[in-house]
């Protein structure tokens, strides 16, 4: 277990944050399609290699991960795995083992996050081919007009992201234990914090039954925003108010570190509240406050790879990199 804790703490270094690059294939090919991009098994490997191989990256990105497709690739410009490859670049390597939300029976507008069956024997493989990490995400939906959530969806998927951690911890790997609760809507940032609050109480209450030990672990949570379609959008200091609350009440000092999602914000907008955030509780936090996003850092080098600017595009990786890193230490201007 010493060599879990000191995995999760080197995944929330200071200044640093994790690159989640584990879109599903059906998501990623939605993306690719956009920008009337094909998407393929190379294209895919072809676009991530690109990624990987950014000159610096290690500087500003602790670890990546991985879907189940890029975890068994190489680099396309060598023989290496993909693993391997972020190893000797000092980048932990993660993988995402859940296998996708699906509806919660006799909960059918709500979802239940799947992949237990067989997880053990799964994770025992990826350690063996050399994850240090893993990332397993529930999906928290508000809807005011149909009193969603639902005690039940809150309490099935906390149980479920506990019995994975635990899982982890067995197979010498890591958890990222991530519960989001969803911005599409029109609930106000309130909301956000009841059900925020309500859900970590009980992911953490089934951590414990679980006996899941919280310094091999981290934690990656939403931050308390008012819904996408809210009329009322607040300032970037009211949500790190309440969303340093709402983990002040609920987060044991023992997790080393939280690294956000980004759950739809722009790229500006995940940067600059992280940045709020750690420039107002640098030391009152007594956790790594970081970030581990996907289309926040992904974005424009996505833009750029489809210009067929390879260059471009890492350089575009690169700076939205550098700029979380500042975020991440109260730094970015």
């Amino acid at each position: 277990m010493e060599n879990l804790k000191l995995i999760a703490q080197k995944m929330v270094s200071e200044g640093k944050g994790i690159l989640a690059a584990d879109e599903s294939t059906p998501t990623c090919t939605k993306r690719f399609n956009a920008l009337e991009l094909e998407s393929t098994s190379s294209s895919r490997q072809s676009y991530r290699s690109m990624l990987f191989t950014s000159p610096e990256l290690e500087k500003y990105i602790s670890g990546v991960i991985l879907f189940d497709e890029t975890f068994h690739q190489n680099i396309t410009s060598s023989e290496k795995l993909i693993p391997l490859f972020l190893k000797e670049r000092g980048i932990l390597t993660g993988i995402k083992v859940d296998t996708g939300a699906k509806n919660l029976a006799n909960y059918t507008t709500e979802k239940i996050t799947e992949g237990l069956d067989q997880l053990r024997e799964r994770l025992q493989e990826y350690y063996k081919k050399g994850a240090d990490f893993a990332k397993w995400r529930a999906v928290i939906t508000i809807d005011n007009q149909h009193h969603l959530p639902s005690k039940a969806c809150i309490i099935a998927n906390a149980h479920a992201l506990a019995r994975y951690a635990a899982l982890c911890q067995e197979n010498n790997i890591v958890p990222i234990v991530e519960p989001e609760v969803l911005m599409e809507g029109n609930h106000n940032i309130h909301t956000c914090y009841d059900v925020t609050s309500f859900t970590l109480q009980t992911v953490f209450e089934q951590l414990d039954l679980m006996n899941v030990n919280l310094e091999a672990m981290v934690l990656k949570p939403n931050m308390i925003l008012p819904g996408l379609n809210c009329d009322t959008q607040e300032n970037n200091s009211k949500i790190a108010e309440m969303t340093f609350e709402v983990l002040n009440k609920h987060v044991p000092k023992k997790v080393p570190g939280v690294a956000f999602l980004s759950g739809g914000q722009s790229s500006d907008l995940a940067a600059e509240r992280l940045n709020k955030l750690n420039k107002l509780y640098h030391q009152k936090r007594p956790w790594q406050l970081t970030f581990s996003y996907g289309r926040a850092l992904q974005q424009d080098a996505l833009l750029n790879w489809a210009k067929k600017t390879g260059d471009d595009a890492q350089k575009a990786l690169i700076n939205r990199a550098k700029m979380n890193h500042l975020a991440s230490i109260g730094k970015l201007d």
